[in-house]
């Protein structure tokens, strides 16, 4: 096993990186601890946000370096490419902003003497995956290190030159070796990482195998993790709602990304039988119109997928889904050119017993449905083992918050695809996982929320 660099668009190796030595691993542990508790830890909360507002200000000065790593090694579409980059700049800035805010001790109303005082709790391993190579990272790096704790950092093997992108953006920001680490490691390293004490908490965003694994090593050591895992996000088309800003929107939702998202709309739910088959048509000629091609090109919406083994698994997928009495009507095929590109797909005539049903598509595949009233669209949203987005549209917007709050998912975006802001948390229920990134919420997820209560001496 190594970390590997190679271009989706094409199916070229670039490069490839040596697994460290378990030697090399502990090491670098060691290191990070030792400045935890010597030196990080103790700085003011100025100084460490002085460090994160410098790389905020590094990544924006080389913004069209850091755009090629991911269309290189992950085929992202450049123009969302400088998307992803300028999020990850306002991320940081939003920790830079308000980190000494959300840290400060607070006073427990009622309670003279009382106050709740944040504080670090050492080292943090995150586990990361490709498909957003920089935003994936912020969102645990950031917060955690204007907290005070410092981050070991395990980037997803297909990626490895966004991961070195990443980890010298602190270290020409100034932090100190051990705040930041990039491990190339494998998972038997991982897991024995997450089996030492000196990790007192991990963060994941994956799969759910892999947060099964996680999760149930973290909790064998009495450890803290948060995991952010899938999703099969659903739209609901209300019968108010205006359909052609819903297929704009449904379109952006699905092929974002090239469909590689946790929080992609996965499936169109659609009241009534005439808006139906309206939604399907447009949907369908939206589809038609998309570019597929190099994610290089500024006119590209749609890159190839991140590999083969991702290309073969949806391929398979849909034709499971076929083989159990689903219907494609449009897409469904490999693109006929070098690399790993797929067809945009809509699927219909998915029944509970078709294995799509309950499945993820990690890619440009749309599943598309049509109730008959508002009750069975809620119910086919909620009949999912996941719950990390929803999405409603209707032009009544108390309708449509009513449909909200019956949606069991984290999060529910009504009228739009899912728009990120450093602002608002990230995170899911059921078996999308728990725990929440971004927003005031990620920075307090690996704090030790202290009482400090003091009385007068005898």
């Amino acid at each position: 096993m190594s970390f590997r660099s190679i271009n989706p668009a094409t199916g070229e190796l670039i490069e490839e990186f040596p697994l460290q030595t378990d030697e090399e691993v502990f090491a670098a542990l060691k290191t990070a601890d030792e400045l935890y508790r010597e030196d990080w830890k103790f700085r003011p909360v100025a100084e460490r946000v002085r460090i994160v507002a410098r790389a905020a200000q590094i990544l924006r000065e080389k913004r069209d370096e850091y755009a090629k790593y991911p269309t290189l090694e992950m085929g992202k579409v450049v123009r969302f490419g400088y998307m992803e980059i300028d999020l990850v700049a306002d991320i940081l800035d939003y920790y830079v902003q308000n980190g000494e805010r959300l840290l400060a001790a607070q006073s427990l109303p009622g309670e003279p003497g009382a106050t709740l005082v944040s504080e670090p709790i050492g080292v943090i391993l995150a586990i990361e995956p490709w498909n957003f190579p920089y935003y994936q990272l912020a969102r645990v790096a950031a917060p955690q290190l204007i907290a005070g704790n410092v981050v070991l950092m395990k980037h997803a093997e297909n990626v490895p030159q966004c991961a070195l992108a990443f980890a010298r953006l602190f270290e020409e920001a100034g932090a100190p070796k051990g705040a930041y680490t990039n491990l190339f490691c494998s998972i038997e390293q991982v897991a024995s990482l997450i089996d030492d004490f000196r990790v007192r908490g991990v963060a994941l965003t994956g799969s759910e195998r892999a947060g099964v694994s996680v999760g149930e090593r973290a909790g064998r050591n009495l450890k803290k993790v948060i995991l952010e895992l899938g999703g099969s996000d659903p739209a609901l088309i209300l019968p108010g709602a205006p359909i052609e800003h819903a297929v704009e929107q449904c379109v952006m939702g699905r092929t974002f990304n090239s469909g590689q998202g946790c929080v992609n709309i996965k499936r169109v739910i659609v009241v009534g039988k005439e808006r139906g088959e309206l939604m399907l048509a447009a949907l369908k000629e939206r589809f038609a119109a998309i570019n597929v091609g190099d994610p290089g090109d500024e006119a590209t919406l749609l890159g190839p997928l991140v590999s083969e083994r991702a290309l073969e698994g949806l391929l398979k997928q849909i034709a499971d889904a076929e083989a159990a009495g689903a219907r494609v009507v449009h897409g469904g095929k490999r693109v006929d050119r070098p690399g790993f590109f797929l067809e945009p797909t809509i699927i219909t005539n998915i029944t509970e017993d078709n294995p799509l049903f309950q499945q993820e598509a990690f890619g440009p595949v749309l599943s598309f449905y049509v109730v008959d009233n508002e009750e069975e669209a809620i119910e086919l949203a909620n009949a999912t083992k996941y719950g990390l987005g929803g999405y409603v549209f209707d032009a009544d917007i108390a309708r449509a918050k009513q449909v909200a709050s019956r949606i069991e998912s984290g999060m529910v975006y009504i009228n739009s695809c899912f728009v990120d802001s450093p602002g608002l948390p990230f995170g899911g229920v059921k078996n999308a996982g728990f725990g929440r990134e971004l927003s005031e919420l990620g920075i307090g997820e690996f704090l030790n929320r202290k009482l400090v209560r003091v009385a007068g001496a005898a």
